[in-house]
C-alpha cells in the first residue's frame, strides 16, 4: 500500500508540473504577442515604410522607401544613409505585397504551398 500512495504522489506531482508548465507557456505567448503588437505600434509609424531593400555587398544596401506619398531610393551604409533619386511610383513594379501586410500565417502557408510544387 506504500508503493500505490509513493507511485500516486509521483504521477500527481507530474502531472502538476506538467500543468503548471503549460500555464507559464501560455502566459510566455500571450505576453510576448502582447509586447510585439505594443512595440510594433511604437516603432512602425504611418508614414514611412520600408518597401524593398537589395543588398549590395555586406554592409551596403540600397532600399525604397515611402516616405508619405513619395518614393524614394537610399543607398543604406555602416555609417550613413545617402538619398539616391526620387522615384515616381509608375516606375515602381508594385506587388500586392509590398502595399498591404501579409500576416505570417499567410506568408507560411504560401511557402509550403511553393515547396510541395
Amino acid at each position: 500500500m506504500l508503493i500505490l500512495t509513493t507511485t500516486g504522489q509521483s504521477v500527481f506531482q507530474f502531472v502538476a508540473v506538467l500543468l503548471i508548465f503549460a500555464f507559464v507557456l501560455a502566459i510566455t505567448y500571450f505576453t510576448s504577442k502582447y509586447i510585439g503588437s505594443y512595440q510594433k505600434e511604437k516603432i512602425q509609424g504611418n508614414n514611412i515604410t520600408v518597401i524593398e531593400t537589395q543588398r549590395i555587398t555586406q554592409n551596403k544596401y540600397i532600399q525604397i522607401v515611402k516616405i508619405g506619398d513619395k518614393y524614394f531610393a537610399l543607398a543604406v551604409c555602416k555609417d550613413t544613409v545617402t538619398t539616391i533619386s526620387e522615384i515616381s511610383e509608375e516606375s515602381l513594379n508594385l506587388s500586392k505585397q509590398s502595399a498591404e501586410k501579409v500576416s505570417f500565417k499567410e506568408f507560411f502557408n504560401k511557402a509550403k504551398e511553393e515547396e510541395s510544387e
